[in-house]
């Protein structure tokens, strides 16, 4: 009878049940069976039922969080420029950031370190961090962390905002102060009420979980509480989700930006000098195209070999072009790599991504499971293919890709 149960945490907290598995579910009422010293799951679901108290424990023992410091670092590259640009708009009052959910607090304390980092001075903004779980806020509030917390090859940050402890590292005092943690939950009728608009909105990783009426109830609530002017920083598997809701992705490589609604719709907003060099991609993973979908532009004539001669060369060259935002030379480049070197699940892959940011999704389908065939564990297409089977409405195809990815091993490709 898991079934109820997954009702329940559907209509407590909008979960879709496949986006986390059964088995995720059906752990956590057992442990929470035990834990209330229940005989039985029938005597447990009537505790339930009952409790508002015991809802929240399941929540919280469903909600397995997985976060870190500065993950998709690019995003807080972005942050920091737009941040710069924002603040002579602000009449003296602070710039405002939200977090949600915030989880353990690795994300809302990046946000403060990248704006320390940026120039800006801890009078100038104020970062709100919320989440479901009371748990895991408690521990944001302690500000103390282990190994786990910290990935990645640049950790520089460590050095200049935390102290080593016996339990691991804390948060220095001018980065714990700048975060004011809540609890709260998306599907709240009047979450937030009375509180000003924030500037920006990292929300990422959270859709995905689920189900299209309730994405679009999230993506109302989040309108609502950003400026009409505002930023959305969301997950890369979400990137497809927004771009379908009419909002505008922003020029910042690997950042995944959006705004509601641009001072200048017509206009498109330069891509900021040296921002991809500022920072490497994470795990030496190509850097990703501009997420900016450009209108068609007249078609060069198609080279008839590659120009930098090499697999190698040729694969570095269509990166350039993509992440230069020169979308149509990328997608002749790839097509002449095709010519010249034959069928290749990496550049199958970037003529999928340079569809989907196109909005051509039956194109960029096809891309993706093409460099599955010749390349069953191609991570990035994974994910992509994922994402845009998610955003479809093919929640049971986009779940088995995740499994599939997090498995590292063949499977379905649908």
């Amino acid at each position: 009878m898991i079934e109820r149960f997954e009702a329940l945490l559907k209509s407590r907290i909008g979960l879709e049940a496949e986006s986390v598995g059964r088995t995720v579910i059906e752990r956590a009422v057992g442990q929470r069976i035990k834990a209330a010293g229940c005989a039985d799951e029938a005597v447990y679901w009537t505790l339930l039922n009952g409790s508002s108290t015991e809802q929240q424990a399941l929540v919280e023992a469903v909600v397995v969080p997985e976060t870190w410091f500065f993950r998709y670092p690019e995003s807080f590259v972005a942050l920091g420029r737009l941040a710069l640009e924002r603040l002579p708009t602000l009449a003296g009052r602070p710039l405002r950031i939200l977090s949600l959910p915030c989880s353990t607090g690795e994300e809302p304390f990046s946000i403060v370190m990248a704006l320390l980092d940026a120039g800006l001075a801890p009078g100038l903004f104020q970062v709100d961090a919320m989440d479901i779980s009371e748990r895991v806020l408690e521990r944001a509030r302690q500000g103390v962390y282990g190994r786990n917390s910290f990935r990645g090859d640049d950790l520089s940050f460590r050095d200049r905002y935390f102290l080593p402890t016996v339990e691991g590292h804390a948060l220095a005092p001018q980065v714990a102060s700048r975060v004011r943690f809540l609890r709260g939950n998306l599907l709240e009728p009047g979450l937030l009420a009375g509180e000003p608009p924030y500037d920006f909105v990292f929300c990422r990783n959270l859709l995905i979980y689920f189900d299209r009426p309730t994405q679009g109830a999230v993506l109302e609530v989040l309108k609502r509480l950003m400026h009409k002017d505002g930023a959305l920083f969301i997950g890369p598997a979400e990137a497809s989700l927004l771009s379908q809701q009419g909002m505008q992705p922003l020029g910042y490589p690997q950042a995944f930006v959006f705004r509601l609604a641009p001072p200048n719709a017509g206009a498109r907003p330069a891509r900021p000098r040296g921002l991809v060099a500022s920072m490497p991609p994470p795990q030496s993973l190509p850097v990703r195209p501009s997420e900016r979908p450009r209108p068609p532009l007249p078609r060069p004539e198609r080279p008839k070999a590659v120009p930098a001669g090499t697999r190698d060369e040729s694969l570095a060259e269509i990166v350039r072009l993509a992440n230069g935002g020169r979308s149509d030379e990328a997608r002749i480049a790839c097509e002449a790599f095709l010519v010249a070197h034959g069928p290749s699940a990496d550049v199958f892959y970037w003529l999928g991504l340079l569809a989907d940011v196109a909005g051509k999704a039956d194109e960029a389908q096809d891309f993706y499971r093409k460099a599955l065939y010749l390349q069953p564990r191609h991570a990035e297409a994974l994910a992509h293919l994922a994402a845009l089977l998610a955003a479809r409405g093919d929640r049971a195809g986009a779940l088995r890709l995740q499994q599939r990815a997090a498995r590292g091993v063949n499977g379905d490709d649908r």
